[in-house]
């Protein structure tokens, strides 16, 4: 009877809550550079750097994001779900600690890279924890807690700026840090994973403690699946040498890449990555301060805009839930990313005439709601959208590839546009960085205009038949399932990074 008022609901808040906390690493992590950058710069500052040295600083995330996501899929598989997420964490926890630490610049770099390193563990991890943690009636509200955690640490790091010492403000972050990483302690390995590995009895008292007695059916079908794939793969791995199966792989990826299936949904989402690279995201939560300096000038209180506008984009971020499930993919994401152009230009335009000194009439507010209007458009369109339609598009027989290639470019962009904002704002302006900013934008959105189709309400399989051009025929149909079977473990862990 003491333990009566722990509902499942209230476990799987428990639970998520742990995974929840880890991502929002990404927002503080994002945001600490923000705030970090400007102390650093000053001339008493015990880590003297210039502004190639600031952007690697914000730039290496980049790189560090590329080595996580190839990590931590091995760690899943192998030693679980839960092991994955204490390893992210105390990564995480290390980095904290060598920027708290640092008295040098290398130091500092490598905490920031094992910090970028962990980011990149959490972006596949966090939404497969959710995922086979939660029930599926509330699976859909947990999940929207990604991006708004995200959005949260953006806004709590820029907060912490306002009034402490980057130092000060780091071991802040890193006591949250902590403090999750106790919640994860005590949070059971994921149902799934067990069921995976054949530990069928605690795999049911686990999905019990956190479902209820109300979803045994689910349940069931859980662990009859991981049955007949681990039988399946026990024969494979009697039957098959090493030679066959490297011949089979060969084979395989020289017919997976002529496959429209398969090229045509990894052309998409590379431009769709680029697109909400380009669009100002991580701009915005890197560089607030530059950005607001540049636009509005040094007579508000810069601190309290950040504020604001960190505070602004998790209101946005509410209001596309909202929508998301209102509005078609494809009409979402033409409103938002136009916008956005508008946005940059608007900006660009603004700010060149503002340093000529040819505007008829200045106000900081004509500074301030541009910028927030930038911001709408990015909570609320190029953040979500992109990982919404990447967990649409690619087919399950070769998402784990497919997501792999199309990572590999997100992290690409990611370190290029970080690395080169510096230099851009110092050589060619805001108004010229934003110019060419929009032109990416721009030409991304005219190939998903041509390329992308619409994906909101269809079934996977139709959306794969359309890239295909027809039907799977009978035959396909049957080896397609006999392989989804042996695939299943890989595909389900693969997700679309949180960045």
């Amino acid at each position: 009877m003491g333990k009566s008022w722990i509902t499942p609901f209230k476990k799987q808040c428990f639970v998520t809550l742990g995974v929840s906390l880890n991502l929002s690493s990404h927002g503080l992590t994002m945001g600490f550079a923000a705030i970090a950058l400007p102390q650093l710069r000053k001339p008493d500052s015990i880590i003297p750097i210039d502004d190639v040295t600031g952007s690697w600083i914000s730039a290496i995330l980049g790189f560090a994001l590329i080595v996580g996501n190839f990590i931590i899929p091995t760690v899943m598989a192998k030693y679980g779900r839960r092991t994955a997420n204490i390893l992210s964490i105390i990564t995480m926890l290390v980095g904290w600690f060598c920027v708290i630490l640092a008295t040098n610049i290398k130091v500092f770099l490598i905490g920031r890279f094992l910090k970028g390193t962990a980011m990149g563990m959490t972006a596949s991890l966090g939404p497969v924890l959710i995922g086979e943690y939660t029930s599926p009636k509330n699976r859909g509200a947990f999940l929207t807690t990604i991006s708004l955690s995200i959005a949260i640490g953006v806004l709590f790091a820029h907060t912490l700026g306002a009034f402490f010492y980057w130092q000060v403000a780091a071991l802040v972050i890193a006591v949250v840090m902590f403090f999750d990483l106790v919640i994860v302690l005590y949070s059971p390995e994921t149902p799934a994973w067990l069921s995976d590995q054949g530990r069928y009895e605690e795999s049911r008292r686990v999905f019990r403690w956190l479902r209820g007695d109300s979803e045994e059916e689910e349940l069931r079908r859980m662990i009859e699946t991981s049955v007949i794939v681990r039988e399946a793969k026990a024969e494979i791995v009697v039957a098959d040498t090493f030679s066959k199966r490297l011949k089979a792989n060969i084979v395989f990826f020289n017919t997976t890449i002529r496959k429209r299936e398969f090229y045509k949904p990894i052309f998409i989402m590379i431009h769709m990555y680029t697109l909400s690279q380009w669009a100002g995201a991580n701009i915005l939560a890197a560089y607030t301060l530059d950005v607001f300096t540049n636009v509005i000038g040094t007579e508000v209180n810069i601190y309290l805009m950040v504020i604001t506008l960190g505070a602004q984009r998790i209101i946005s971020n509410g209001i596309a839930v909202w929508i998301i499930k209102k509005v078609k993919r494809r009409t979402m994401l033409f409103a938002t990313v136009g916008l956005n152009v508008f946005a940059f230009l608007a900006i660009a335009a603004y700010s060149y005439l503002k340093v000529h000194n040819m505007l008829p009439y200045d106000h900081p507010l004509i500074g301030i709601l541009l910028i927030h209007i930038h911001m709408v458009t990015i909570a609320t369109g190029t953040v979500p959208l992109p990982f919404i339609i990447a967990g649409e598009l690619f087919p399950l027989d070769y998402r784990s590839l497919a997501g792999s290639i199309s990572v590999f470019f997100l992290s690409g962009n990611f370190f290029i546009i970080l690395k080169t904002v510096p230099y851009l704002f110092k050589t060619i302006g805001i108004h010229g960085a934003y110019v060419i900013y929009a032109a990416i934008v721009a030409y991304c959105l005219v190939i998903e205009y041509f390329f992308l189709p619409e994906t909101k309400d269809r079934t996977l399989q139709d959306i794969e038949d359309e890239f295909r051009g027809r039907p799977l025929s009978p035959e396909e149909l049957k080896s397609t399932q006999s392989l989804t079977a042996y695939k299943h473990n890989q595909d389900r862990r693969c997700s679309s990074p949180v960045i």
